[in-house]
């Protein structure tokens, strides 16, 4: 028995001179029931809306107030055209749009109905049906309040989904998935690339060669860089002809922001292999570390919208958010260069940023 506390003695040492364990232990754990319960719902908040008012009435004010009033939406300025309301689809700065005919309150009165058009952004289905569903039971609300007012009034609905009419499910897990497999197998394959060296110590070599560690970093991405290309291909082989989700934009373009993805992800994964001493570490972050943040802060499992600011500027740090978005863009909305290049603009700074630090990870190391 003695003995048996002697060698859990020696344990309890060994775990708390371990920082990383500790961190694993305890960091881990309380990280994750603080993320799941700020960034876990669906419940959607402060939704961009577009209102186009061509009646511009008393009625019209009001339902727009009740818009206004509701945590649901976030009401945005009112155009008077629809290439506009096109424009901020395009853009992605809006999910829902309102749109009152003409002389609304005068059909309302002498005709006991007038419609009220609502369209969604259905490139996330499941948004655009609970935003629809948001949007009609404010209207109801409203028409059930002039109920009492004879004659009786009917507010007739019209509802209408854009870039994904059928609501089909794939048009947002889609770029969801390419952004997680490509991000997750990328870093994980460069991750144990360097640390690999240091284990089977030919490390030692390397360090008195003449080689720059610029072109040792390099002689490490190229490789994993050329198998991404080809798995990105079949990737998008299977997005189309399997899974029936149609490339509406420019494939080349397509591809070609998908390289800078995987450029960002192989840097990075260097950056975690310098960083690190073993394989079993590298991995473990290179999982922890990039699946549950590309599930939960790249937006298409739960809305960016609704989760604290802080979770939002943290959610720009991650590389396949952006991608995301690229993604969306060209192949469900067909768009092209013009609406992506800010988001292309960023992954190319975090290549460099996250390739400076490998850099200097490695030159540390070598001394």
């Amino acid at each position: 028995m003695k003995q048996l506390l002697i060698f859990v003695q020696k344990e309890f040492k060994h775990v708390f001179r371990d920082k990383k364990t500790l961190l694993l232990l305890f960091g881990l754990p309380i990280a994750q029931i603080v993320l799941f319960g700020f960034a876990l719902t669906n419940e959607i908040k402060d939704a961009n809306l577009l209102i186009i008012d061509h009646s511009k009435d008393e009625t019209t004010l009001q339902i727009t107030e009740k818009f206004r009033a509701s945590s649901s939406f976030s009401l945005r300025e009112s155009v008077m055209n629809t290439s506009e309301m096109e424009d901020a689809f395009k853009r992605g700065s809006i999910k829902l749009a309102l749109i009152f005919p003409s002389q609304f309150e005068q059909d309302l009165i002498h005709e006991g109905r007038a419609p009220i058009q609502l369209i969604a952004d259905a490139t996330d289905p499941n948004t655009a049906t609970m935003l629809i569903n948001y949007a009609s039971s404010i209207i109801r609300d409203y028409q059930q309040s002039i109920a009492t007012k004879p004659p009786e009034l009917s507010i007739q609905i019209q509802h209408r989904n854009i870039y994904n009419p059928e609501l089909k499910g794939t048009t947002n897990f889609v770029p969801g998935v390419m952004a997680l497999v490509l991000l997750l197998i990328c870093v994980l394959m460069t991750s144990v690339s360097i640390v690999k060296e240091k284990e089977m110590g030919t490390m030692e070599i390397l360090l008195v060669s003449p080689f720059n560690p610029i072109l040792v970093i390099l002689a490490k991405a190229i490789p994993y860089l050329a198998l991404s290309i080809v798995n990105l291909i079949v990737i998008l082989l299977l997005s189309t002809f399997l899974l029936d989700t149609p490339v509406n934009g420019n494939v080349f373009l397509l591809v070609g922001v998908s390289i800078v993805l995987i450029m960002a992800a192989l840097s990075l994964g260097l950056l975690i292999s310098n960083s690190t001493n073993s394989q079993q570490m590298a991995m473990l972050i290179s999982l922890m570390g990039m699946l549950l943040p590309t599930m939960m802060f790249t937006g298409f499992l739960f809305p960016l919208e609704n989760m604290p600011m802080a979770l939002q500027v943290f959610a720009n740090m991650v590389p396949s958010k952006w991608y995301y978005i690229i993604v969306k863009d060209i192949m469900i909305k067909g768009l092209g260069c013009s609406a992506v290049w800010k988001e292309t603009l960023i992954l190319l700074g975090m290549i460099l940023l996250l390739l400076a630090l490998s850099i200097r990870k490695f030159k540390i190391r070598l001394s």
